[in-house]
């Protein structure tokens, strides 16, 4: 565990994003999508559950949840948000080394943050192995990723940065294909980056979706609107994040995805 991601989340309110007008529109959706397929007695494994937005919604819906976090202050967090009917686990642990959890367990896998911090793709196919590995045969794993080229507009381009990270050899002023190191926190992908990631495995693609569209570009004026003029905007959001020209605007994408016998 790099200190970078330590000292980041320890000062960091996550659960406070998602519920930003703009945090709320990846909210919304991944749980939309993550309520596709839920059934009874299904069993859910939540790999980097942070403080547990997704993990206590689902366990408070009726559901049996196991949770992994790598980081001390978030499981603190997790444990603290934990309502005594709720069957629940939390477990430190990492992402690439899901050895204490057996194969073909689980109906639904989240990975839902872990791929956001992995810069060696050794290591994100540790990750994507793990996830795959535990789930049962034709069980789902959903993972997220941080896009590129929005992060190039908004903070490059719109917040007057783009100088400042090309110095940081952050961008290939040829192509604009961007780099992270753990000090810059995030990993950024594109859509063929995940594509070649995924084609690794056994599993068959079902979504490839959009999770806050273009609200991230439009924070501001998200929370301006009337109630009713926002809620016209995430019926509009939902129903467009997964078409393929809308979604290279999103700064999160949910790669959605079923293991093959």
């Amino acid at each position: 565990m790099s200190d970078y991601l330590k000292d980041f989340y320890d000062n960091y309110d996550e659960d406070g994003r998602l519920m930003t007008r703009y945090g709320y529109v990846e909210y919304l959706t991944t749980m939309t999508y993550i309520e596709k397929y839920l059934f009874s007695g299904a069993r859910i494994l939540e790999i980097g559950a942070g403080t547990g937005r997704y993990s206590h919604t689902l366990a408070r819906m009726g559901y049996q949840v196991d949770a992994v976090e790598l980081l001390e202050h978030n499981i603190e967090l997790f444990k603290q948000n934990t309502q005594p009917d709720e069957a629940i686990t939390v477990t430190q642990g990492n992402a690439v080394d899901l050895s204490g959890f057996a194969d073909d367990t689980y109906d639904i896998v989240l990975l839902l943050g872990p791929m956001y911090h992995l810069y060696e793709d050794d290591d994100k196919i540790k990750a994507l192995s793990e996830a795959v590995r535990v789930a049962k045969t034709d069980g789902l794993i959903f993972a997220a990723y941080c896009m590129g080229d929005p992060t190039v507009l908004t903070y490059g381009f719109i917040a007057g940065e783009i100088h400042h990270i090309i110095e940081k050899c952050m961008i290939d002023t040829d192509t604009f294909e961007t780099y992270s190191k753990p000090w810059d926190i995030f990993e950024l992908y594109r859509s063929e980056d995940i594509d070649r990631l995924r084609e690794i495995f056994d599993v068959e693609q079902l979504h490839f979706v959009a999770s806050d569209g273009y609200a991230n570009h439009m924070r501001g004026r998200l929370t301006e609107m009337d109630k009713d003029t926002y809620e016209l905007f995430l019926k509009y959001h939902l129903t467009t994040c997964e078409r393929r020209d809308m979604v290279g605007y999103s700064h999160h994408t949910l790669d959605i995805f079923k293991k093959k016998a």
